[in-house]
């Protein structure tokens, strides 16, 4: 083969292979930008998928707020209806009393003087008595309401139980109807509503098993009421009444009643110290009078020791009347002369709690009230009552207890008569 012809043959041969080296080359390049098209139309499929998806979850959790806002939301501390949070509590609380009057009983069927002790029923003149009753009235229902407001929260808190009912007997069904006991809202440091007087510290409170204990001289009133708080110091203005010993409970007060009050509150427990002042007034077609009433009181519990407390309540002043002893003094007398006097009267408790075991405890306390009655108002108007009691209580089980009490009180007349009244209680509280 000549030389030429053997290069005409390479030359052919390089050409052919750069030939088909350049269009592999050109079928790959189109194989790559059909896969890349391939690719960014997956790309832009996902892409949408994904925003379809994005959108359903914002629709999916956009209805389950609105679900949730409609619908109640349980939790440990309640249940949530939109912004409002609110919680059940209260107690069942069933009650057995026996009670022996020394004179003037029976007391009458429906009092609530047979369901808990108070001083001035305490009957007086006449045969020895017995009386056993089987009761469930104290049992009490709260409901709590409570949602922000800013940086604030507003509560609501409503409280009822079913003593002293106007509704229902024991004849068949004791179908007895709820009664008022607290009623009132909150907010950035005011309370507007029906509450305990800011002239009693509650804290002071005896522990019994019956529905209250040593009320002689203690100052228990619940009442509507204005109430501001700031610190340590509370001022009130509250619902007035004036009582007199002869001429009835009248309600002709032009002011509020006037409380004011310090609480200390630390390691040792709490002390508290209160002042009244108060209109006192009556008006009708005879008479258009008014006088000057107050009262100051310290109160408060004390630790003693690991576990035990005192609790004390000391009382006194001029006019204060239904403020002490559940109304057993009145604030006013008309003299002889048609002026308004207010009647001076003091008094206080002290109890003893001593927790032993690992649940029970043990009760004793002393209460006593004296009134320094005008000499023209004759012997038949209280001039003291007093009481002691003791009770034991322990929790069988979580939020059950049972507790016996053993109380005895006495009312005495300025002519020097008098009467008692004993009384055993068993009780079986379940709170929730």
């Amino acid at each position: 083969m000549s030389n030429r012809f053997r290069m005409a043959l390479m030359a052919g041969a390089t050409s052919l292979i750069a030939f088909s080296a350049s269009a592999q080359q050109g079928d790959l390049e189109r194989r790559v930008a059909e896969l890349e098209a391939a690719l960014a139309a997956v790309k832009a499929e996902l892409a949408a998928e994904k925003a379809e998806t994005d959108a359903d979850l914002v629709r999916i959790e956009d209805a389950a707020r609105a679900i949730e806002a409609d619908r109640p939301v349980t939790s440990a501390n309640g249940f949530r209806v939109g912004e409002t949070t609110f919680k059940l509590s209260g107690f069942i609380d069933a009650d057995a009393h026996v009670s022996s009057y020394s004179d003037g009983g029976p007391i009458a069927s429906g009092s609530i003087a047979r369901d808990f002790y108070i001083p001035s029923a305490t009957p007086i003149g006449g045969e020895e008595t017995t009386q056993t009753d089987l009761t469930a009235e104290a049992t009490r229902f709260a409901l709590t309401a409570q949602r922000p407001a800013g940086d604030e929260k507003i509560t609501g808190y409503l409280e009822l139980d079913f003593l002293g009912s106007a509704q229902g007997n024991e004849l068949v069904s004791s179908s007895f109807s709820p009664r008022l006991r607290r009623a009132y809202v909150d907010y950035n440091g005011w309370r507007v509503g029906q509450e305990w007087s800011t002239f009693q510290n509650t804290s002071a409170i005896p522990e019994s098993a019956s529905f209250l204990a040593l009320s002689d001289g203690m100052v228990f009133v619940r009442q509507a009421q204005i109430r501001y708080t700031n610190g340590p110091w509370q001022f009130a203005l509250e619902n007035p009444n004036t009582t007199s010993l002869n001429f009835g409970a009248v309600d002709e007060n032009l002011l509020p009643d006037l409380v004011g009050r310090y609480n200390h509150t630390g390691d040792f427990g709490n002390v508290s110290f209160a002042a009244i002042a108060r209109q006192l007034r009556t008006e009708n077609q005879v008479l258009d009078e008014e006088v000057f009433g107050w009262g100051l009181s310290a109160a408060g519990r004390i630790k003693v020791g690991a576990k035990d407390d005192i609790r004390f309540n000391l009382t006194g002043g001029e006019g204060l009347g239904r403020y002490i002893g559940l109304a057993a003094s009145r604030a006013t007398a008309i003299d002889p002369d048609g002026s308004l006097e207010a009647i001076p009267s003091y008094g206080g408790l002290v109890a003893w709690r001593h927790p032993f075991g690992e649940t029970a405890r043990f009760n004793l306390g002393y209460s006593g009230l004296w009134v320094d009655n005008p000499d023209y108002l004759g012997e038949g108007v209280n001039k003291s009552v007093q009481s002691a009691y003791g009770a034991v209580l322990w929790n069988v089980a979580p939020k059950v207890t049972l507790g016996t009490e053993l109380m005895y009180g006495m009312r005495e007349l300025e002519s020097g008569a008098d009467g008692s009244i004993a009384r055993f209680t068993f009780s079986t509280k379940y709170a929730f």
